[in-house]
């Protein structure tokens, strides 16, 4: 049994690694400067998580695993450097985590999480008891990551820091490529050459499912060309996969017709696919968690009625509550693209409702590159607030959202700076029927549960 030691275990990625080295049986201990909620589930559990970084955190461990946003200065990475104690980066652990196991990656700009919680909740369903590491709770599952006795492991492949080039996958999909994350790649050059150098990792006999409907994957194709073995998923007429007759049903989700090939008899060729989730985007998840089913030699449907029962992913278009009539969704949103769809998915499911959307822009390098896309995102959003730019692991610096909001061209667009005074100003603002979207990747989506909680106790006041 290994000490395993987790230094920013409180993220995201760290957190389901935790998990699942803990599942498995290690002694596993921890530390982050705060204590988030993935935190504290682990703590539930009966991990130690330290809340600071102190050399002593690190004692008895047999190996340490940091997140990218820690310094060589961190005292406990001093302290294990000084103690010869192996430190190893999330993207150099993942070969010994994932080792053993048919690898599932699911790698692509924006719905990697969404689509890793389809096909992790798919085999699931299919009695295949997956192992997974996921970007996000899983709400069918509760977790975003799980030690599972069979012989898949699904993995969300996070560009970031180019983590997904630790991973050697049996089958990878890739659901998009644009451009992001510029202060990890300089130029969208460099970004698309990762996940060029990411299929060159799919293992000799393994499978790329591609959406060929977009432009930065077919690209890639190209490039490729005939040197690996790909199935492709899209609306295009060519794909293996294909997107046809796709209705948007008010109050609910997205369905659509899947046409593929037929192997075994009891398949059919056209199934219809009605998820309770909405938006155009998800149809394309669930093709693509389709495709994967069947690579796999899988029930596709069985596969189809899990994903029927399919209800989403923690903040990706989660609805947290109604309460005194409005709606309150929590987002993850943070790209334009991604902001595109989730306003565009509640449009869908609320064809006739007044939509609020609190933006908080994440990190200055994202929101000057991608400046003019951010401008013209909020088209189908009745009312738009925007507030203070969330630094995340950048330094603070001059450059505001106040320049976003003076570009853009929307007839009620306002920049509040602070969340406290945003939460203040929809006290005011939201009537019976409004729909309120909050979108970020920082820490606004605190304004979620506390607009939830205010409106909760309107209720009971009345």
């Amino acid at each position: 049994m290994t000490h395993y030691h987790l230094i920013g275990i409180g993220g995201t990625g760290l957190s389901a690694i935790a998990r699942v080295l803990f599942e498995r049986g290690n002694t596993v201990s921890g530390s982050d400067m705060l204590l988030s909620p993935l935190a504290q589930e682990l703590m539930n559990l009966g991990i130690p998580v330290s809340i600071g970084h102190e050399a002593k955190n690190i004692l008895g461990a047999d190996l340490i695993i940091r997140s990218s946003a820690i310094p060589d200065s961190n005292p406990e990475i001093a302290a294990a450097l000084e103690t010869n104690i192996p430190i190893l980066k999330r993207r150099e652990f993942l070969s010994e985590l994932t080792t053993g196991s048919i690898v599932i990656s699911i790698a692509g700009t924006h719905g990697k999480t969404t689509t890793s919680s389809m096909i992790a909740w798919c085999l699931s369903e299919l009695g295949a008891d997956p192992s997974y590491v996921i970007g996000g709770t899983v709400k069918n599952l509760a977790s975003n990551a799980h030690a599972g006795k069979g012989k898949y492991f699904v993995i969300e492949a996070d560009e970031y820091d180019r983590m997904f080039l630790g991973l050697d996958p049996d089958v990878l999909v890739i659901t998009n490529i644009e451009y992001d994350h510029p202060d990890c790649f300089p130029t969208e050059e460099k970004y698309f050459d990762a996940f060029h150098e990411l299929t060159e990792k799919i293992k000799p006999g393994g499978t790329l499912i591609a959406c060929a409907d977009h432009p930065g994957v077919v690209q890639l194709l190209k490039q490729i060309g005939e040197k690996q073995k790909t199935v492709t998923y899209g609306t295009i007429e060519e794909c293996n996969y294909r997107i046809e007759d796709l209705t948007h049903t008010p109050g609910f989700g997205v369905a659509f017709s899947l046409n593929y090939p037929i192997i075994e008899a009891k398949e059919k060729s056209n199934d219809r696919i009605s998820l309770p989730i909405p938006g155009t985007h998800n149809a394309f998840n669930a093709a693509a968690a389709i495709a994967v089913i069947k690579t796999i030699g899988l029930s596709t449907q069985n596969a189809i009625h899990a994903l029927e029962k399919f209800k989403g992913t923690g903040r990706r278009f989660d609805i947290l509550g109604i309460a005194a009539g409005i709606t309150i969704v929590d987002d993850y949103a943070h790209h334009p693209t991604e902001i595109q769809a989730t306003i565009s998915a509640a449009r869908c499911r609320y064809p006739d409702r007044r939509i609020w959307t609190v933006w908080q822009p994440h990190t200055y390098s994202r929101t000057k590159e991608l400046f003019d896309d951010f401008i013209v995102s909020f088209n189908e959003s009745d009312h738009v607030i925007v507030t203070e730019i969330y630094a995340s692991r950048e330094k603070e610096n001059s450059f505001s959202s106040t320049k976003v909001v003076e570009s853009m061209d929307h007839p009620d667009v306002c920049y509040i700076a602070h969340l406290k005074d945003v939460t203040e100003f929809l006290k005011k603002k939201l009537k019976d029927g409004d729909i309120l979207l909050v979108l970020s990747a920082g820490d606004a989506n605190r304004i979620s549960q506390e607009m939830l909680n205010y409106f909760i106790d309107q209720e009971v006041a009345l």
